[in-house]
């Protein structure tokens, strides 16, 4: 027997101090609810949940913003729906005064003044229709700074052989795109025509940039009032701009001023952000719905009555593509939503399944440890009563 070096106490102070350990992680877990509550509980697990978790977030926002992506849709689709009905009232304006055969010049007036007012407040409800300080209705939504810009011509353009522009990329080069002769191009193959062109001049460049650049940019077209709207899209890192060339084919063959630098157009956002990682985004643009965007701006009933009947079908016509296009992206922003919930709901499962404490699991480890924990208590109380037995050798 020995009485300064009590083993039997130590070894059961020890284990004791474990129980106690332990017995505190499991309450901290059946507390919290969580299984892992420091780096140390599960270092590894801690990590996947992190990211789990992290991504479960992000997913719920972009849930949130998909559901902005509605708002937006509906508020433009809904003031879209009042200059539906504006037009097919002008267009009954239109038929009326057409019927010269009862119609004097005095009738013909009136209704060229109604006609003049509701035109009026097509171009208000276009240049006041707003999500926030976003206008939506006058052609700038969509079109973001340094990736997009637009230019409208008459409906279809015709190249001679060696009319050419300038492609320039920062970091890179300027490069001349050659066109060829061409037949009358409008619409989907008038853009397919100068992407294929453009593509083709800097991917064929010896500048590494220019090559790089190649496939992130192209032109899109779209129908807007009596013309085409030729949309340059950029969408790379590198900016890409387009400059005239000498005999300047783009002004003289689209009938416009051409696009200018990319990075200097101007407009509103339009890219929503419908996922939990970068460039998981989905575009938005709304067509120019002003009474010079639908091509109305200059009809006059009382010179030729007929000539707007035709240009405000042309008119409706594209207002009910722009509803059904606003009306498919809805559609579109309602499908994301839901898978957006299921991815959410499978994420948070497979956080919790690593991060959350098992209650009934937990809670047989909590009743093991509490009977350790007093069953060391007692003999701790034993082993320090053993070297009292000296005592009675003493005596």
């Amino acid at each position: 027997m020995r009485i300064n070096n009590n083993v039997a106490a130590f070894n059961a102070n020890r284990n004791l101090g474990m129980s106690n350990a332990s017995l505190g992680k499991s309450l901290e877990k059946l507390s919290s609810g969580f299984r892992i509550n420091r780096a140390g509980d599960d270092a590894a697990g801690l990590t996947i949940s992190q990211g789990l978790r992290a991504q479960a977030s992000g997913l719920k926002q972009a849930t949130r913003n998909a559901q902005d992506g509605i708002s937006v849709v509906q508020t433009a689709e809904g003031a879209l729906t009042e200059v539906h009905s504006m037009l097919n009232r002008m267009r009954d304006l239109a038929v009326q005064a057409a019927n010269t055969g009862s119609q004097d010049s005095d009738a013909i007036a009136a209704s060229q003044e109604e006609f003049s007012a509701l035109r009026s407040e097509i171009t208000r409800i276009a240049d006041q229709t707003k999500f926030g300080s976003q206008n939506l209705l006058d052609g700038s939504y969509g079109k973001t700074a340094g990736e997009r810009t637009s230019f409208i011509s008459g409906g279809s353009a015709t190249f001679a052989a060696g009319d050419t522009f300038t492609v320039a990329v920062a970091g890179g080069a300027t490069t001349t795109v050659t066109l060829d002769a061409t037949g009358a191009l409008s619409g989907d193959a008038l853009a397919s025509y100068l992407t294929g062109k453009i593509q083709s001049a800097l991917s064929g460049s010896a500048n590494a940039v220019n090559a790089a650049a190649a496939s992130s940019v192209s032109i899109e077209a779209e129908t807007v009032g009596a013309g085409t709207a030729l949309t340059f899209k950029n969408m790379g890192s590198a900016v890409v701009t387009l400059a005239d060339g000498t005999n300047t084919p783009l002004v003289t063959d689209l009938g416009s001023t051409l696009v200018g630098a990319v990075a200097a157009a101007t407009g509103t956002g339009g890219s929503f952000q419908i996922g939990a990682n970068e460039n998981e985004t989905l575009d938005v643009a709304i067509s120019d719905v002003d009474a010079a965007g639908l091509g109305i701006a200059t009809l006059d009933l009382t010179t030729d009555a007929g000539a707007a009947i035709t240009a405000l079908d042309t008119a409706i016509g594209t207002v009910s593509t722009t509803r059904g296009d606003l009306g498919a992206l809805q559609n579109r922003f309602e499908s994301t939503i839901n898978n957006l919930q299921v991815s959410t709901e499978n994420i948070v499962a497979s956080e919790s399944r690593i991060r959350d404490t098992d209650m009934a699991s937990e809670m047989t480890n909590f009743t093991k440890q509490q009977i350790l924990q007093q069953a060391g208590t007692a003999m701790l109380g034993q082993a320090n009563s053993l070297p009292q037995g000296v005592l009675r050798l003493l005596g």
